[in-house]
């Protein structure tokens, strides 16, 4: 913009500075940045006599009477202010030193580059009047003001002071501060101001007081300073007080919504997080609270959340209250409540906006009469305000958050309305974040124990236990897995595995292994060749998935376990995972076993190794995730030697020697990782239910073997078994002499059920298949097939075994 006067007006005309009608009170003149005068006022022309249309354009150097003194800004800079004395040159060639203000002026404050030049005209000299003013301004000034002599006792006090200790200077002047206050906090501030006295420096005081008979009390800032006379002596000291209660309220209401931010959501669980809301508001915003959820989840999508009969069902959550025993909670935690339509909870679940009750409000005694308890309660309380807040996140409304106060004087303020949506807001999104967290555990946990062992087979080989944790905390469900497999011969398998990650994710591919493994068992593979076929499965997963760029992206380690009843015998083999712990029990002793380390599945082209191990019957095989023995508080080591102690401790049974593992070992905490053991005793099946013959490699030798088959069926009592058995042993032998070489063993082994087992020296596997009419061979198998409940085969070091069972008779 151009600045006024003649050449240079105003876009309206009318001088930029201009004030009230005595505007040639003040000399005014504007300066470009090149020092040319620009402005020239009235009051200008009555101080140096120059009208404006001999000043305006031309530089403002020839007004001077002398050169340039120091000091003075440059015309193209310098500080933002400027004053001083300077000689100026009258219109009559008089000589006169004026006081000037100089303002430099920027385009950033609305006007051209340039200065502001101004100086007093009239009431530069002091009058009798200018005497009186310092009294009236120190009566009516609108700060709070008063002195205190050095021995802290009122001599003045302003009117605003006069208002705030609620009496006049005359009723308390001589008093000290601590006998007009007559509070802790005016002792307090009585000191402040000696220690003015005594050091004779200025200091501010905050402090909280309820003065002048109100019943809230004020936040206050106390400004003090000593006065000093003429002499340079310390006469008095002076106190200003400024309310600062606004202030401290929004100070105060913006730190609980930090700490609200701060504290709520510390941890994935509905009942912490809506728990730690109400502790955060509770005394701080209100003197009771409540976190009630609605009972039916609103979905997704819906507009609003469904009522049911007019009423709508919420389930308390948290609540807390200013008083010991909570007296206000009308319902307990985990308890569910039907609201009518007028309730103030629906009211705010279907507006989505708070709603604030006070007590002279219609609505506050609708509220309080809908319930007959809840009136009683209100009334011994005595509640005077209501504030019910909804708790909304991503659309979705999860429920409210109730506030009452009746212990704090003041009612629910606008304020107080903005800071409970801002923390609800908050809490919203964290309750959220649980319940999607719990629901997705919870889908997670469901899948992980429909896939895992609902009952263990009870077998003659071993007597099992097992415990399966979740992980607690954030981390989510696990990938652990344990499985019992019978295996022919009256063997069986032992297995425990654990893949990496979490979630649904790592559950559904746990049951892929379980399943996998359970079939490479039914094949009856050694635990290294069942390793080796499982790492190559778990790298085909990885594929499957489309996520994986290489290597280990999806992995899992893994132990597996076969014992033989018969001799004794268990081979071991293990993929990445910790070894396993044995109690034997001839010396008590419990040890580590040392097992091959192989690598963890899903790396591939590694090879796997197994170790042979001769148990004595008895003994206790402990096989387990990692998540039992290696914690944050303990390195693994640490956890095999409290293992190790657990194990070797007496035990009534082997349940609850694996109960006393459990307890031990996570010591009564939820575990971080989840926790698969299982445990099992050892038995040896009689000598005297295991028969085993070597066959000559001729056809003759089925008679033979026909009636040595039938004479051990019938020292066991099985005669109603010999005319299949035989029927059975000749077949597998006959194919055995047909299709081998070599040596050839015929085994019988009465378990749970008779097991057939004819083991030759050829690696080639029989086939069953549909013989055609005129085909001399294929109908051996199909025969064993139909006589039997299940028939196999396995592979060995040395050949093969063809396996069959059969039902035991039913007995009395």
């Amino acid at each position: 913009m151009s600045t006024g006067g003649p050449g240079h007006p105003t876009r309206d005309g009318a001088d930029p500075w201009s004030g009230p009608p005595d505007e040639a009170a003040t000399a005014r003149a504007v300066l470009d940045a090149s020092g040319t005068v620009t402005h020239w006022n009235d009051g200008a022309r009555r101080l140096l006599g120059h009208p404006a249309a001999e000043t305006v354009g031309r530089p403002a150097a020839g007004l001077l009477a002398d050169p340039v003194p120091p000091g003075v800004p440059p015309p193209d800079g310098g500080p933002l202010l400027w004053k001083g004395r300077v000689a100026l040159r009258h219109r009559d060639g008089r000589r006169l030193t004026v006081r000037l203000l100089v303002h430099r002026l920027s385009e950033r404050d609305g006007h051209p580059d340039g200065w502001l030049v101004v100086s007093p005209i009239t009431g530069t000299t002091r009058t009798p009047q200018d005497d009186q003013l310092p009294r009236s301004a120190f009566l009516y000034a609108p700060n709070a003001l008063a002195l205190y002599d050095t021995d802290i006792r009122l001599r003045r006090a302003n009117r605003a002071m006069e208002e705030v200790i609620g009496v006049t200077e005359d009723e308390v002047r001589g008093l000290r501060l601590s006998e007009i206050g007559g509070k802790p906090q005016s002792i307090e501030l009585e000191e402040q101001l000696r220690e003015a006295v005594r050091t004779g420096r200025p200091r501010d005081v905050r402090t909280r007081l309820r003065t002048g008979g109100e019943t809230r009390e004020h936040a206050w800032l106390g400004r003090i300073a000593p006065v000093w006379d003429q002499e340079g002596r310390l006469v008095a000291v002076a106190l200003a007080a400024v309310d600062i209660t606004g202030e401290d309220r929004a100070r105060v209401r913006l730190q609980l919504v930090n700490d609200a931010g701060r504290r709520i959501g510390s941890t994935l669980e509905v009942g912490r997080t809506a728990q730690e809301l109400v502790d955060v508001c509770v005394p701080r915003l209100a003197d009771f609270a409540t976190v009630d959820l609605l009972a039916v989840p609103h979905p997704h999508g819906a507009a609003l959340p469904a009522l049911e009969e007019g009423t709508l069902t919420l389930r308390r959550v948290a609540h807390r209250s200013a008083l010991p025993e909570s007296p206000g909670a009308l319902v307990a935690d985990g308890e569910v409540w039907d609201h009518p339509v007028s309730a103030s909870p629906v009211r705010a679940v279907l507006s989505g906006e708070p709603v604030v009750l006070d007590r002279d409000d219609p609505d506050f005694l609708a509220w309080v009469e809908q319930d007959p308890v809840r009136g009683r309660r209100a009334r011994e309380l005595g509640v005077h305000s209501a504030l019910t807040v909804p708790l909304s996140a991503r659309g979705v409304t999860l429920g409210v958050a109730q506030f009452a106060r009746y212990r704090r004087p003041d009612p629910f303020a606008p304020d107080d309305v903005l800071v409970a949506r801002e923390i609800a807001a908050r809490a919203a999104v964290c309750l959220d974040n649980a319940q999607r967290f719990t629901h997705e555990r919870e889908t997670a946990l469901g899948l992980q124990r429909s896939l895992l062992p609902q009952t263990l087979p009870q077998r003659t080989a071993v007597q099992v236990a097992s415990r399966y944790l979740a992980a607690a905390g954030q981390t989510g469900v696990g990938g652990d897995w344990f499985d019992v497999i019978p295996l022919s011969g009256a063997r069986v398998g032992l297995i425990v595995g654990d893949v990496v990650g979490h979630g649904v994710q790592a559950s559904a591919t746990m049951g892929r292994l379980r399943t996998a493994v359970r079939t490479l068992a039914d094949v009856d593979l050694p635990p290294d060749e069942l390793l080796t076929h499982l790492d190559d499965l778990v790298l085909r997963l990885s594929e499957d998935t489309g996520v994986a760029e290489g290597p280990g992206d999806i992995g899992a380690t893994c132990l597996y376990a076969v014992y033989d009843p018969v001799n004794g015998s268990c081979t071991v083999a293990r993929a990445g995972h910790p070894p396993p712990v044995l109690y034997l029990p001839e010396t008590a002793e419990v040890i580590t076993v040392e097992l091959p380390a192989g690598p963890p599945l899903g790396l591939g082209g590694l090879p796997f190794e197994s170790a042979e191990l001769t148990l004595p019957e008895g003994s206790v095989l402990a096989l387990f995730t990692d998540g039992l023995v290696e914690r944050r508080d303990r390195d693994m080591d640490e956890g095999y030697r409290r293992l190790h102690r657990a194990i070797a401790a007496p035990a009534p049974s082997l349940d609850a020697r694996c109960e006393e593992v459990i307890s031990t070992l996570l010591a009564g905490e939820p575990p971080g990782d989840d926790v698969a053991l299982l445990m099992a005793r050892t038995r040896m099946l009689d000598e005297r239910n295991v028969a085993a013959w070597d066959i000559p490699d001729d056809p003759a030798s089925c008679g033979i073997a026909r009636q040595d088959v039938s004479g051990q069926l019938t020292d066991w009592g099985l005669a109603e078994l010999v005319f299949t058995t035989e029927l059975v042993v000749t077949e597998l032998i006959a194919n055995a002499i047909r299709h081998a070489t070599g040596p050839i063993r015929l085994r019988l082994i009465l378990d749970r059920t008779l097991i057939v087992e004819v083991s030759d020296t050829s690696s080639t596997a029989p086939h069953l298949r549909r013989a055609a009419g005129f085909d001399e061979g294929g109908r051996g198998l199909m025969l064993v097939a139909q006589l039997t409940e299940r028939w196999g085969t396995r592979q060995s070091a040395g050949g093969k075994t063809i396996w069959a069972e059969q039902q035991l008779p039913d007995r009395p």
